[in-house]
């Protein structure tokens, strides 16, 4: 039997609590296990907002969506990547100007709230494009982008701005490409590079700042080159969960800036006490768990019986060795 643990959990001072959506509440249209419980508990003493790259639905879209598998959530707790394009598009191109949108309902519900026109053809002479995900993109889209953004006689190009680059997106079926690779095609023909919106640049964390007040923010995502990259950018704490994208491989093996503050399995252990790591001699402990470095092979002192303390410990040691994870040998028991 387990001894009782005590101590702060993740959410120990946090006024509000930022989530992503894809890989971390749902996968296509289920819930993931255990997500929306846990977060229902935390909206009752803080606030919510879930933040989203996906710019395929509108805010309310996916507020329906949220409500629908259980969790307590409005319009205004939705913080979209168009949303965040909004605040770009603002400081180039005047309210009122047309706009080009390669992307779906989630762009011109925005564009519309914020006076500008959209329209779906260069030959309209638009003042900027805007490029976000949709299922229903095609070749036809992406050219219309690449007209658009041709320079003009002067030598000149609109403004362009992507509501993210995430090379992937989780879905039922599976991970399928995302607006990244959308992007790099236009980029691939036009020779240059958009303005980026969503995570893991810091417009959009910026919004959502704002828009709920947040003082003591914590971000929680599945994806490191996204979530927690985007969080550490922001200057704000992150919990990865292991639901999505990322798993315990990405982890060992994180960059720098892409380390979250929190490491969980899943989002019950919001509410749970997060372990002390301890760092003794030549070893890490987390709890029951024992690493240590040996030259440059890490080994498993001791498992422990929490296989995440264990991925914790593994971790800590890896990020602090210094030592590149390619010049490592790790245990395969680690990340398989």
């Amino acid at each position: 039997m387990r001894a009782k643990r005590t101590g702060p959990t993740p959410l120990e001072g946090v006024d509000v609590v930022l989530t992503d959506l894809d890989g971390v509440v749902y996968a296509g249209p289920h819930a993931i296990p255990h997500a929306v419980e846990a977060l229902n508990r935390a909206s009752e003493s803080r606030r919510v907002g879930y933040i989203t790259n996906n710019a395929s639905r509108s805010d309310a879209s996916v507020a329906a969506h949220l409500s629908e598998l259980g969790l307590n959530v409005a319009p205004a707790d939705v913080v979209t990547s168009p949303q965040a394009a909004m605040r770009l598009l603002a400081e180039v191109v005047p309210a009122g100007s047309r706009v080009l949108v390669i992307g779906g309902e989630g762009i011109t519900t925005e564009l519309e709230r914020n006076g500008y026109t959209a329209t779906r053809s260069a030959d309209d002479a638009p003042a900027a494009v805007i490029q976000g995900f949709t299922p229903e993109i095609g070749w036809a889209h992406l050219a219309e982008a690449a007209f658009a953004l041709a320079p003009d006689a002067a030598g000149e190009r609109i403004p362009w701005i992507a509501t993210n680059t995430d090379w992937t997106i989780p879905v039922a079926r599976g991970i399928a490409p995302g607006n990244g690779t959308l992007v790099a095609a236009v980029h691939t023909a036009v020779g240059i590079l958009p303005q980026v919106a969503g995570k893991p640049e810091t417009p959009i964390f910026d919004v959502a700042r704002e828009r709920f007040a947040a003082e003591n923010a914590i971000m929680i995502g599945d994806r490191l080159d996204t979530d927690i990259l985007g969080a550490n950018r922001a200057g704000i704490r992150s919990v990865a969960v292991l639901t999505g994208i990322d798993r315990e491989k990405q982890l060992l093996a994180a960059k720098p800036d892409e380390r979250p503050t929190f490491i969980v399995r899943d989002l019950r252990e919001l509410d749970e006490p997060y372990p002390e790591i301890e760092r003794r001699r030549d070893e890490v402990r987390v709890r029951g768990a024992r690493v240590k470095l040996s030259g440059n092979r890490v080994e498993i002192v001791k498992a422990g019986d929490d296989a995440t303390d264990l991925l914790r410990a593994a971790c800590t040691l890896i990020w602090e060795s210094g030592t590149p994870i390619h010049a490592l040998i790790v245990p395969e028991s680690l990340y398989l």
